[in-house]
């Protein structure tokens, strides 16, 4: 069971204390209480909140001073910072973004834009945590997260997982900089083939080579090979000339013996959920990787999709598309 969200009010004002602890706690949240900048310090560090409200103005140590000692702090150097204040001036406010704040609340402030606030600093504090640090995308406990808000609320859906076929080859051949950068230039191909077909869709990195996406069931073929086709048309960058032209790489093993790496492709499992298939996200990563394993099966780039009307539980059935057949048709 998740534990609840703490957040540390450090506010010198009794009645705006109170306030603000009364419309955190109605709102779902714990809340813990300072009255000045040493004792707000102290908290930080000994409950280690999710989010601190802090006042600017504070007696012993005002709320600028707080602000730095929390960034310098490798234990809570990551907690999202609001400042409290009454000073509307742009230099006021740079003086605490310049410490770490994430963001700003004037006083007297309006509750429904305190809680957004939160709100917002509180997602995008989680989002940036739950990401991968060499894509930017959400990383394992996002997309699990994902994942069971769609079992849950009983949507149909598809799942994509895609990874890059003799990835080690290239990373060993080429060296892990040059790797990164297939890595990074996949993380981009995702994203903007969900953003082309117009629909809401999900990308995360698992890690390594590996990345899914979440997309509604309509569209799901069709991101897969956009995905597959600017994958195709830009990997050639990635490579050397000579190794491109060849077709594949030529290296030597330990006994000098020449080995051919093939070029890389790409490998795009589709699992459809719909009419509750699935009810746990095991099931669908279990589907995802036979599919994917069949898929790899075949030479090139290849989407594989899972056919409609078995159920969870049951052997993977499957359609295979071509390199050829999975690109789609041009404008």
């Amino acid at each position: 069971m998740n534990s609840p969200t703490t957040i540390l009010v450090v506010e010198d004002d009794a009645a705006i204390r109170r306030i603000l602890e009364y419309q955190l706690q109605k709102a779902g949240y714990e809340v813990l209480t300072a009255e000045d900048g040493e004792t707000g310090l102290f908290l930080a560090r000994k409950h280690e909140p999710d989010l601190v409200l802090l006042d600017v103005m504070l007696p012993r140590l005002d709320g600028h001073e707080v602000c730095r000692q929390i960034r310098q702090d490798y234990r809570v150097g990551q907690t999202p910072i609001i400042m409290l204040t009454a000073r509307s001036s742009v230099k006021d406010r740079v003086a605490g973004l310049a410490q770490g704040a994430n963001d700003y609340l004037m006083k007297p402030y309006d509750q429904e834009e305190m809680l957004v606030r939160v709100k917002n600093t509180l997602t995008l504090a989680r989002k940036q945590r739950e990401a991968n640090p060499l894509t930017g995308l959400p990383g394992n406990s996002a997309i699990e997260s994902e994942l069971n808000r769609r079992l849950a609320t009983q949507e149909s859906f598809a799942f994509l997982y895609v990874d890059i076929d003799n990835f080690k080859g290239f990373n060993d051949t080429y060296g892990y900089a040059k790797g990164d950068e297939a890595i990074r230039m996949l993380a981009g191909i995702l994203t903007e083939a969900i953003h082309d077909t117009g629909h809401e869709g999900f990308a995360g990195h698992v890690g390594g080579d590996d990345f899914v996406m979440v997309a509604p069931i309509s569209v799901a073929e069709d991101i897969a090979r956009r995905t597959v086709k600017a994958f195709d048309l830009l990997k050639e960058r990635l490579f050397r000339r000579e190794d491109w032209e060849r077709g594949h790489l030529s290296v030597l093993d330990r006994q000098g013996s020449e080995l051919r790496i093939p070029l890389m492709s790409l490998t795009v499992a589709i699992v459809l959920n719909e009419g509750q298939r699935y009810t746990h996200v095991g099931q669908i990563s279990d589907a995802a990787f036979e599919l994917k394993k069949y898929g790899k099966t075949f030479q090139g780039s290849t989407v594989v999709k899972e056919r409609r009307g078995r159920g969870a539980g049951e052997d993977t059935d499957s359609d295979a598309l071509a390199p050829s057949q999975a690109e789609p048709e041009t404008a």
